[in-house]
């Protein structure tokens, strides 16, 4: 009872962020559940490609309502999800494939990295500088096999790869956003599609589990995880977005520093 107390607080956790910077709440999610299976007795070989799965598998719940709310608004370029998406479900079906055959400690020691470099990004505000062109077809389909290789790897929905290579394009940001959203749920559910084939009746996985999915922990993230958004969502027009920024920014840092150093 208590861990899925603990599930439903990482959901709350992860909608707030969610709503407050537009991004998923995959690099929190990641770590806390790395830590809560680690704690569980949950093998050292599965654990962190658990938690990884887990993750990718919340956000088929959790963004459809999002990409609706985008829809309904207008905001969402479907023509150019539909060619990114191309390129999103073969670099995240590839990604999941490799990544099963990397040791957990080193998938960790990945993550950790990505943690840090997602920390100084965010900490100072770096954005890569606008070109205002859009590639042809080809290269936005390569674009989108990068964009699903990196997410399938992290957890995450692609917002932190996405909304800057949609802003390289000079897109205005709030389109950006929505199609980012957009394109999560491509990821996602080739993700958990492919973490549910990659995992399929391994001995070291736990009870409740489908492949590399641990649904008790899915329910609870997406009980809390929906409201919650729109809870960071109504903050994030009354705080600092900066201030709030580097704070998620040292949260990063911390997060980094506990996959690389224990």
């Amino acid at each position: 009872m208590m861990i899925f107390l603990l599930f439903l607080a990482v959901g709350a956790v992860a909608g707030v962020l969610a709503g407050l910077f537009g991004i998923g709440g995959g690099m929190v999610i990641v770590p806390v559940l790395v830590l809560t299976f680690s704690a569980q007795g949950v093998s050292e070989s599965v654990l962190t490609h658990m938690a990884v799965a887990t993750s990718l598998a919340t956000i088929v719940f959790t963004s459809v309502s999002s990409v609706l709310e985008h829809h309904r608004k207008g905001a969402v370029d479907w023509p150019l999800v539909f060619v990114l998406g191309i390129g999103i479900v073969v670099g995240t079906a590839l990604g999941v494939s490799l990544i099963t055959a990397v040791p957990g400690p080193v998938l960790q020691n990945i993550i950790g990295v990505f943690a840090l470099l997602l920390s100084v990004k965010m900490f100072f505000g770096l954005e890569p500088p606008g070109e205002g062109k859009r590639p042809r077809n080809p290269g936005l389909v390569t674009a989108g096999g990068v964009i699903g290789f990196g997410s399938s790897w992290f957890g995450i929905g692609g917002g932190t790869f996405t909304v800057p290579y949609l802003s390289w394009m000079k897109i205005p940001m709030r389109q950006a956003v929505a199609t980012s959203a957009a394109c999560g749920l491509p990821i996602a559910i080739t993700g958990a599609v492919s973490n549910v084939l990659a995992g399929w009746e391994n001995p070291a996985l736990p009870g409740w589990s489908t492949g590399f999915l641990y649904w008790p922990a899915i329910a609870g993230i997406v009980l809390t995880s929906v409201p919650f958004a729109r809870v960071g969502a109504k903050l994030a027009h009354r705080l600092d977005q900066a201030l709030l920024k580097k704070a998620f920014a040292v949260l990063l840092l911390l997060v980094g520093g506990k996959f690389l150093l224990f």
